[in-house]
């Protein structure tokens, strides 16, 4: 059998031995190294190679930084897609909060207003929530909840921060009902401010003005002047703002002149208000005379 030689053809010789060449481009790297480093001889050749390969770079670059170009503008889309969601989902959850901050506002500002009337009176106060509207159409009436437990009682003037309201008419342990000064019958002893004529003024029920009854045409009041409280009654305090008035008609033949108020204060509107205490007792009204003290008419004097 021939021995088959192991050894490459003539024509496949490979030169030096890989290990000779490793060794050899070793010494070499190590040399340019060392001379590029010391003396600086291969700068000009490296600016040269870098201008040469430029474009080849960018060009390589380039496909890559197409990639990452699109795929941050999609997922920039994508983000301020979620973004806008998000924002959207808040405006909506604090919606109620937003449209809420106005009536908020203007609470505290009537709270302020009402806790500035409670320091002008030295009797004891309570401050009441209305809770509803009687359900009789007819009636004039409302409930809060502040009742015989807190100190309510039947009589009591009740008022917001502008000026009267009513009187508490029935008391309950936990609630209180109070007419509003525009119940037909109701009344309020007034003064007009310009003037100090004093009158009542009548409720006239749903719909309808509070009346001024029996004046004389000539009295002195005109459209526009304000109604106060006389405080004649001993139910309302001196003072306090009741209406404004809004026409006077003084017809030719009339008896007594047709004048025709406004309520100040919130009647119907004021969701917080002030019940006042009774102020201290007036004098009692003296007794009157009995007919056997009184002098008969036509009597004589008495003789000795």
């Amino acid at each position: 059998m021939r021995h088959i030689s192991v050894e490459p053809p003539p024509f496949f010789h490979r030169g030096p031995s890989p290990l000779a060449r490793l060794a050899f481009f070793g010494l070499l790297s190590l040399a340019l190294l060392f001379a590029d480093t010391r003396y600086r001889y291969l700068e000009s050749v490296r600016h040269a190679v870098a201008v040469v390969l430029y474009p080849v770079q960018r060009a390589v670059q380039l496909p890559a930084e197409v990639l990452a170009q699109v795929t941050s503008y999609f997922s920039s889309q994508a983000a301020l897609a979620e973004d806008n969601a998000a924002l959207r989902q808040q405006l909506l959850s604090e919606a109620p909060v937003v449209q809420g901050y106005q009536l908020l506002l203007q609470e505290n500002a009537r709270l302020r207003a009402l806790l500035n009337v409670e320091k002008r009176f030295q009797g004891a106060t309570t401050a009441a929530e209305v809770l509803y509207s009687g359900r009789d159409p007819f009636t004039q009436k409302l409930f809060v909840d502040k009742g015989e437990s807190a100190g309510v009682q039947p009589g009591q003037a009740v008022i917001d921060e502008v000026g009267v309201v009513g009187q508490v008419t029935r008391v309950f342990p936990y609630m209180a009902e109070v007419t509003l000064l525009t119940d037909k019958d109701h009344a309020v002893p007034v003064k007009v401010e310009r003037s100090g004529v004093r009158s009542v003024m009548y409720g006239a029920g749903s719909g309808r003005l509070p009346e001024l009854r029996f004046l004389s045409p000539n009295v002195e009041i005109q459209a526009g002047d304000k109604l106060l409280t006389s405080g004649i009654d001993g139910t309302y305090p001196s003072g306090l703002a009741v209406a404004q008035v809004v026409s006077v008609e003084r017809e030719t033949g009339q008896i007594f002149a047709r004048v025709t108020c406004k309520p100040l204060a919130g009647v119907e509107k004021s969701p917080h208000l002030l019940i006042l205490g009774r102020a201290a007792a007036p004098p009692q009204r003296p007794e009157e005379p009995a007919e056997s003290d009184t002098p008969r008419k036509g009597r004589g004097r008495h003789r000795g």
